[in-house]
């Protein structure tokens, strides 16, 4: 048996006890208690249980069935808890707070404000610890990792000149182009996104609408033209209007509206001036 602290473990139920019950923990850890607020109803020996391990306060092994914010492995988005001469306590969703000492933080952490940081094992002191120096934890994807379109999980961690950086499957660091994002977006989110492309140099470059670009443009051509004849043939938007005021309009990013505005223009069925006016051919 291999118990595994900071994840989910599948343990049998050896004995009941006032206070919880004891769970086989193997030659490795012994009996492990998961304390009577967390025991399932009707739990009795003999069942199997799916359990979170951790520390309690005097570093004794326990188990919980509740379920954390992040694992050991994971980069998640926490808020600080509260801070001490150590460091800073994050609240990942167990009774002991997440800790995250001064030197694995990034700036001084402030109370009540979110960070994101990655959950491991201190090799010293055999702690679950948190660290905001995300990149060291950071992998380099294989040039086959993904092919082009591949859905992805994507964390939002920085916004960036260029864009949003996000973690991507908990593993790899991409990004969002500005000009490619049509949704407000903040440090924290977590969304589907896709591969666009994985560069020589490993960097990963994301999109969030997956699709061929002309299909799209085709697509919003004639929503564009739907959109105007059912409004006296005008719209105030034009390709200098703000991008979310564009998506929250016609669902599409700034990138294949200007597109079908251009699509529609060379086709001489729209004018352009303070917005867009479709051409009355009758």
């Amino acid at each position: 048996m291999n118990i595994k602290l900071g994840e989910i473990n599948h343990l049998k139920v050896i004995k009941a006890v006032d206070f919880g019950v004891y769970l086989d923990g193997g030659e490795q850890a012994g009996e492990i208690l998961l304390p009577t607020r967390y025991v399932p109803e009707k739990c009795q020996p003999g069942d199997e249980l799916d359990v979170f391990l951790y520390l309690d306060q005097e570093e004794r092994l326990i188990a919980t069935t509740l379920m954390p914010k992040a694992k050991v492995g994971d980069f998640a988005y926490l808020r600080v808890a509260w801070i001490n001469q150590f460091g800073a306590f994050l609240d990942w969703g167990l009774m002991k707070d997440l800790f995250v000492p001064f030197r694995e933080q990034k700036m001084r952490m402030q109370q009540d404000k979110s960070y994101i940081v990655y959950v491991h094992i201190d090799e010293e002191s055999y702690r679950i610890v948190g660290s905001a120096k995300i990149d060291k934890y950071i992998k380099q994807p294989e040039p086959n990792t993904y092919k082009t379109g591949d859905e992805v999980n994507l964390l939002i961690t920085q916004k960036t000149d260029l864009g949003f950086k996000a973690i991507v499957d908990n593993q790899f660091m991409g990004l969002l182009y500005d000009n490619e994002i049509f949704r407000p977006l903040h440090t924290g989110d977590r969304l589907i996104g896709f591969i666009k492309q994985i560069r020589p140099d490993g960097k990963i470059d994301l999109i969030l609408q997956k699709g061929n670009c002309a299909n799209k443009v085709a697509d919003f051509s004639e929503q564009l033209l739907k959109y105007l004849e059912d409004n006296n043939g005008h719209t105030d938007l034009n390709d200098k209007s703000d991008s979310q005021l564009i998506y929250k309009t016609f669902g599409v990013s700034k990138k294949v509206f200007k597109k079908g505005i251009g699509d529609l223009y060379k086709k001489r069925m729209i004018t352009l001036d303070n917005g867009i006016t479709l051409i009355d051919k009758k």
